[in-house]
């Protein structure tokens, strides 16, 4: 079997940007919400057997307790932030498993949910479904891959190397001395893609970095300059790699069936009717009934 566990973040702000706004009976903005919801239906109309969704019901998390930097939910718009409770309400109403994400961030249960997954018998695959380069650590051969539905492409183990240059054990180590924008941490100075992905692929992790520059590997340019910012800036270094390293203890389930969609409930109506969306109901019905049959 498979296993599709959906970036709910990503995909909200997503269809935020993308669909038109619309207005629900009581006048609450809910446009994406109603194109989440239609867009998860029909990976389930496509045959998708156990999915999970992933929000950041907060988006402040542990993180901002460590570095007071790290991203907020300062300048999100207020009609992208009220949809979260809402996307999460129609998605499990529908029957799909949420991990509404408060001290942890949604990135944290995707991690969670694809190595508990990966260690069942039955599952041949895990789909986590982002295009978010933090989960490119999570990667593991072909069995747990990243797939952009926005592209419909999907990345492996050896698509991870391919686009940063290292494996993904080495993506936190790889993030903490680049940087990461939209987390809101620097990165180490002088470092770039190139020379990150040059170094990590040599030395996999932060501490397997020789400390004296002329022991560097010699197809390794610039070793001084890296060496010395590395080093000088070594707390800020592995704090960052803390930030990057997705956390694999969030409770998400106790067994893979309980990710199995098994038709909507009968709350999915009045959520259908709060969105004026009668052809979810519709369609949500239909392929219940079918799997069902």
């Amino acid at each position: 079997m498979d296993v599709y566990l959906i970036d709910g973040t990503y995909e909200l702000f997503r269809h935020f940007f993308a669909v038109p706004a619309a207005k629900d009976v009581d006048g609450q903005e809910i446009g994406a919400v109603r194109g989440v919801v239609a867009s998860v239906l029909s990976m389930i109309e496509r045959g998708a057997p156990h999915i999970g969704v992933a929000t950041d019901h907060v988006v402040e998390s542990f993180r901002n307790d460590l570095y007071p930097g790290y991203k907020t939910s300062e300048g999100v718009a207020p009609e992208l932030l009220s949809q979260f409770p809402i996307l999460e309400e129609a998605l499990e109403s529908m029957g799909v498993r949420v991990w509404p994400m408060v001290e942890f961030e949604a990135d944290d249960a995707l991690a969670s949910a694809a190595a508990k997954a990966a260690q069942d018998d039955k599952v041949k695959q895990v789909f986590i479904c982002t295009p978010d380069k933090d989960l490119g650590q999570c990667v593991v051969g072909t069995q747990v891959v990243q797939l952009d539905r926005r592209h419909d492409t999907v990345r492996d183990e050896a698509g991870v190397v391919a686009k940063f240059g290292v494996s993904p054990q080495s993506i936190p180590d790889y993030l903490a001395v680049v940087g990461d924008s939209a987390d809101g941490f620097p990165g180490v100075a002088g470092w770039g893609q190139k020379g990150a992905a040059s170094v990590l692929s040599q030395y996999l992790h932060l501490e397997n970095i020789p400390k004296e520059w002329q022991a560097w590997h010699p197809s390794i340019r610039k070793a001084r300059g890296l060496s010395e910012s590395l080093f000088s800036s070594w707390n800020d270094a592995v704090l960052f790699r803390t930030l990057a390293t997705l956390r694999l203890d969030v409770p998400v389930f106790d067994t893979i069936e309980d990710l199995r969609w098994r038709g909507p409930r009968p709350s999915f109506e009045d959520q259908c009717r709060r969105m004026k969306s009668p052809e979810l109901l519709r369609r949500a019905r239909a392929v219940g009934s079918s799997r069902s049959a």
